[in-house]
């Protein structure tokens, strides 16, 4: 057991941002879920790219859709950029990311991100 939150990161696709949290997260030795407002049908190429520059392999994950009991499940909920479509429950901790998409970006772009993600993880598990 860890005494790092449980973190469910939320973003728009699921593809991408809320993807790469947790994975950092749980690389870290963290519990964390991770879902989309509206899933995308698999994960950005230049995110499974990046991600593995660090030994973290991606590519059998699938993007999610918000659940009820994911939310209720966790400690945190951090979200980024899905706007009102974001599930909020009284009593939970709410962080938002204010990041960019990662779709369509060069992969020095997408890289940048993922080095902010990994900040701002590292910098959750410290709470």
């Amino acid at each position: 057991m860890t005494a790092f939150p449980r973190a469910y990161f939320v973003c728009i696709g699921n593809a991408g941002r809320s993807q790469m949290a947790q994975a950092l997260y749980e690389r870290l030795g963290g519990e964390a879920r991770s879902a989309g407002s509206h899933p995308e049908n698999e994960l950005h190429p230049e995110v499974i790219e990046v991600m593995r520059e660090l030994g973290v392999d991606l590519s059998d994950r699938r993007p999610r859709g918000i659940e009820q009991d994911d939310v209720e499940w966790a400690d945190v909920v951090v979200t980024m950029g899905c706007g009102d479509a974001c599930p909020v429950l009284p009593g939970k901790s709410y962080l938002d990311w204010n990041l960019p998409d990662p779709i369509g970006r060069p992969v020095e772009e997408v890289r940048g991100l993922r080095d902010d993600i990994q900040r701002r993880v590292e910098a959750l598990a410290d709470l």
